[in-house]
């Protein structure tokens, strides 16, 4: 995957770091505790690891798998020297893939990363780009009269509607269905964040009046500004705000590998105890699922377009998203809205055997992408 020239990594990829975890009964189980699980959305009995996987438009795979290992399997705790944190162990992966010579545009995280102080600071450390999430009460210190927290900051942008956006920007997002989305981004400028800082906070959302918050992001980056005092003075390439939402928009990636390993190729599915005996079956599930990426890499488009662009400001009412106009803006809601995934994929000439389950897992894979495809290739 690595060395076949169309799935080898681009420099306008991301390198995202997740965890999950699958439920696992009984207490000799390496790794087991109970601790909070991705996987069914609670806290239970259980094992939790940590990935790296390299993405763009175009194709994704794994890289690193780590397990986590809760705190009452030390003899010190928390406190000893062998326990790691987990983004402890992403900060580990992301080195790892330096060290590969992988290319990337920015590590990417959600807010379990966006929200720990040391592993941003690891990363500032060593000049690696990210783009992370914040909680909406993401706080900092502040005077009473001013906003010290993220969604307060985007509550009280001017915004009267698409066709008085103050300083929101349109930008429509594509999915590999040829449907597309009106969302609006924000540079904001507070306290604690600024283009001149070292830090951005961007704030990208389908409503700017209510913040619904299944499509509102908060995103905290490193990446400097284009035009910035600061982009001539740091190594990293600028971003504008619609390349900011591009990136972190393709965290979906690793939402759509959980399906895929889970469901298809049994991730949860092994019944040993020991570390390296579940090690090796993560390696296996991995295997089975880069290789059907290779075996089917002549499905893959030979460019595809960016999943996140700027549109003028001009409302379409023929693609964009219903926004509700004018006004003061009111509390954040908690409906969600369309779907993001895309789904439905045209079947295509399948081959014998063990093949044929290589093409049609990879469809699926394929259909549910979250950016376009080019209708041919280049």
């Amino acid at each position: 995957m690595l060395e076949e020239p169309s799935t080898a990594p681009q420099a306008g990829g991301a390198l995202v770091v997740d965890e999950t975890g699958d439920r696992k009964d009984g207490k000799a189980t390496a790794h087991v505790g109970k601790q909070y699980l991705g996987g069914i959305g609670k806290i239970d009995n259980g094992v939790v690891s940590v990935s790296s996987l390299w993405v763009d438009e175009r194709v994704y795979y794994p890289l690193e798998v780590e397990p986590y290992t809760p705190a009452h399997h030390f003899e010190g705790g928390k406190n000893d020297p062998g326990f790691r944190t987990k983004p402890h162990i992403a900060m580990e992966l992301v080195e790892r893939a330096l060290e590969m010579g992988l290319p990337f545009r920015a590590v990417v995280g959600d807010i379990l990363y966006g929200e720990h102080r040391k592993f941003k600071e690891g990363l500032e450390e060593k000049g690696i780009p990210y783009v992370l999430s914040l909680k909406p009460s993401h706080a900092w210190w502040h005077p009473m009269d001013e906003v010290g927290w993220v969604e307060g900051v985007a509550q009280s942008a001017y915004w009267n509607g698409p066709d008085d956006p103050g300083e929101w920007v349109k930008l429509e997002r594509r999915f590999r269905d040829g449907h597309t989305e009106a969302w609006w981004a924000l540079e904001a400028e507070c306290r604690a964040f600024s283009v001149e800082k070292d830090r951005r906070l961007v704030v990208a959302t389908t409503d700017p009046t209510t913040l619904p918050s299944r499509t509102s992001w908060y995103l905290e980056t490193n990446l400097p500004a284009p035009g910035s005092s600061r982009a001539d003075h740091v190594a990293l390439e600028a971003a504008n705000v619609a390349e900011v939402v591009r990136l972190y928009a393709l965290r979906n990636w690793i939402e759509q590998s959980y399906k895929q390993v889970k469901n298809a190729l049994g991730w949860a599915h092994y019944q040993v105890r020991k570390d390296i005996s579940i090690r090796r079956h993560w390696q296996m599930v991995c295997l089975a699922f880069t290789f059907c990426w290779w075996e089917s890499s002549d499905l893959l488009e030979a460019e595809t377009p960016a999943g996140v662009a700027p549109q003028p400001k001009e409302p379409d009412s023929a693609s964009e998203t219903r926004t509700p106009e004018g006004g003061k803006k009111e509390r954040r809601s908690t409906q969600g809205s369309a779907p993001l995934v895309a789904s439905g994929a045209q079947e295509s000439q399948g081959m014998a055997g063990t093949i044929r389950h290589a093409h049609a897992l990879l469809e699926g894979v394929l259909g549910s992408a979250p950016t376009r495809g080019a209708k041919s290739a280049a």
